[in-house]
């Protein structure tokens, strides 16, 4: 596998002390085969309980629906649902694919959107419990009863508008980041990746992990998980096997 990495110089030195893929911890984000982000990173947020999560399939997450966007972006919207159903998400809950939740890599978790199938129409409203979808050139992953209700499930894939209503902190600023390369089909491949990245950086924290669908991530930490530190790593690192994407982790 060619890696290319080019230097950062003095920000990379702030990087985190690193281990290998020592754990390999389940993932539980997206579809078609989208990653998982959890273990350590998992936040400690009490688990939903059913009478919650009943409630949730009820009814769309959003309150707000006539409240006017603070971001809108567009782009291809994607659903997961088995094997991640029953598995615990991002933001420490279960994951219901019946509920109206999603995935997006960057939203803080916790925001309420609104998503619109451009072509059809049909619009609804969720909550970010998730990261994903970690497939190029998609920008969210729906829950089942999201994906049906705005004409996604069917097709499997569909370019939607996707509108910001509440957020529970600044889009702009603060925020714990990432980085995240993958998937790669061999366990063999990761480590070596996970391996070179520990040696090139001493202080880096490097993760690997496997996903429910098979496929093993890389993931790597900088000190505070500061966010410009992140996007220069991301900028910064190219391989040829795998896409690397920058993730918020809160």
């Amino acid at each position: 596998m060619k890696i290319t990495l080019t230097k950062l110089g003095a920000a990379v030195c702030f990087l985190v002390l690193s281990t290998g893929c020592g754990e390999h911890k389940q993932a539980k984000v997206g579809v078609p085969p989208p990653p998982p982000l959890s273990g350590p990173e998992v936040s400690d947020s009490t688990v939903s309980s059913p009478s919650e999560n009943t409630q949730d399939r009820s009814r769309e997450a959003g309150k707000p629906t006539d409240a006017k966007p603070i971001f809108v972006e567009t782009g291809i919207a994607s659903w997961y649902g088995p094997p991640y159903h029953n598995r615990r998400a991002s933001n420490g809950e279960i994951y219901d694919m019946n509920a109206f939740t999603a995935a997006h890599r960057t939203l803080p978790l916790g925001s309420i959107v609104r998503v619109t199938n451009i072509k059809t129409g049909h619009s609804t409203v969720v909550r970010i419990t998730d990261r994903g979808p970690f497939i190029e050139g998609r920008m969210l992953d729906l829950s089942l009863a999201a994906a049906k209700k705005v004409d996604v499930w069917l097709p499997g894939t569909a370019r939607v508008r996707m509108e910001v209503l509440q957020t529970p902190s600044p889009l702009d600023r603060g925020g714990r980041w990432a980085v995240q390369i993958g998937a790669f089909e061999q366990e063999n491949t990761a480590d070596k990746l996970a391996d070179h990245l520990s040696h090139r950086y001493h202080t880096a924290k490097v993760l690997c992990f496997s996903s429910p669908v098979g496929d093993w991530w890389v993931r790597v930490r900088v000190q505070a998980d500061d966010r410009q530190r992140a996007e220069e790593l991301a900028r910064e690192t190219k391989v040829s096997e795998a896409a690397v994407f920058l993730v918020r982790l809160d």
